[in-house]
């Protein structure tokens, strides 16, 4: 079977808020495994200023086929008026992971 792990990436607010998000996307089986990364620093350009805050990092483990139903999600749950989604294909990585990841969301356990 074709691999079709995908990373998700985000930012919340706060830990509160990326906590939620983890949690309602595990719970919906969405993803496999989401890491918050607490206190990193973005700086970026909205409606033509430079921000520079604190915000928390989330790593989302998950397949292609889940990707629509976790935008919608995050979209439900965040503060942000545009809330980041950027979705990576893994071309590599451990293949008992990998399977785990696959077999871990909505649809897997028939699949993987």
């Amino acid at each position: 079977m074709e691999n079709d792990v995908m990373l998700v990436l985000s930012t919340a607010s706060s830990e509160k808020e990326a906590m939620t998000i983890a949690q309602a996307l595990v719970d919906q089986e969405l993803a496999a495994c989401v890491n918050v990364v607490p206190a990193i620093r973005s700086i970026y350009r909205w409606k033509g200023k430079i921000w520079n805050e604190v915000e928390n990092l989330i790593f989302i483990k998950t397949t292609s086929a889940q990707i629509e139903e976790i935008k919608k999600t995050i979209k439900e749950l965040h503060s942000y008026e545009l809330p980041e989604v950027l979705a990576v294909k893994i071309d590599e990585g451990e293949k008992n992971v990998l399977n785990w990841i696959g077999s871990s969301v909505k649809g897997g356990r028939e699949r993987f």
